[in-house]
């Protein structure tokens, strides 16, 4: 461990031991470094690293501050790392989102309310619309799922899922969907996955997830292995 990884444990073990709540102002840097047994110079090393990762802020003429640390906020750079995946990498995030998707999706069933359940519905009329519109099915998938895994109250669940789905990855399996004319099935299973809400139950929604997550697994798992990359890829994944 490098000596700016301890530092930075430092920082964390006050946070996490309560004496830097969220929200809390650190000490003038001087005096933390002095504090922690740091020099100003690793101090500010592990300063930059936890701003990075969205633990720290830095407010201009004021200080720094232990952010909010809520998931949405910690978790976000998830994102970021998804859309740089390629080949069999992609493979594997398809099998976490399969593990992961269908119970949040059974959940939601036992918890939405109407208004959430009204969303989910405003997507999937928007994506009946969109069929031939690739652009527009993706915004609009993505918009569906958002809406499903937020009526579960779950802000971890909701980010991770978010984080692992993929903007990009969605794009591309849509375009070919609607090339391989396959995009009426896919939409057939967003509203088997709206029904189930609908009716609140939770053993139907899994299972409806489950298919329509495999189903996107198994167009991706043939793609790959038939043409090592996917449409819109510029180079082989």
């Amino acid at each position: 461990m490098s000596l700016t990884d301890k530092a930075i444990d430092r920082i964390r073990d006050l946070i996490q031991s309560g004496e830097l709540p969220p929200g809390a102002k650190l000490p003038p840097e001087q005096q933390l470094a002095t504090e922690l047994g740091l020099s100003r110079n690793l101090m500010r090393e592990a300063v930059k690293a936890l701003v990075v990762a969205r633990v720290l802020e830095i407010r201009r003429g004021d200080g720094t501050y232990v952010t909010s640390l809520e998931p949405e906020l910690l978790l976000s750079s998830i994102g970021t790392a998804v859309e740089l995946l390629r080949g069999d990498t992609l493979l594997e995030l398809t099998e976490v989102r399969r593990l992961f998707e269908p119970v949040a999706t059974a959940l939601a069933a036992t918890r939405i309310s109407a208004t959430e359940l009204g969303e989910v519905e405003r997507h999937l009329d928007a994506m009946r619309a969109a069929r031939d519109d690739v652009e527009r099915l993706n915004e609009h998938d993505a918009a569906f799922h958002r809406a499903v895994v937020a009526a579960t109250g779950n802000a971890t669940l909701a980010t991770l899922l978010e984080g692992i789905s993929g903007r990009t990855l969605r794009a591309r399996v849509w375009r070919g969907l609607v090339d391989d004319n396959a995009a009426g099935r896919t939409l057939a299973e967003h509203e088997a996955i709206y029904q189930a809400l609908a009716d609140g139950d939770a053993v139907l929604a899994q299972a409806a997830a489950l298919m329509h997550v495999s189903t996107t697994e198994r167009w991706l798992r043939a793609h790959l292995e038939r043409d090592g990359r996917l449409p819109g890829d510029g180079s082989a994944a």
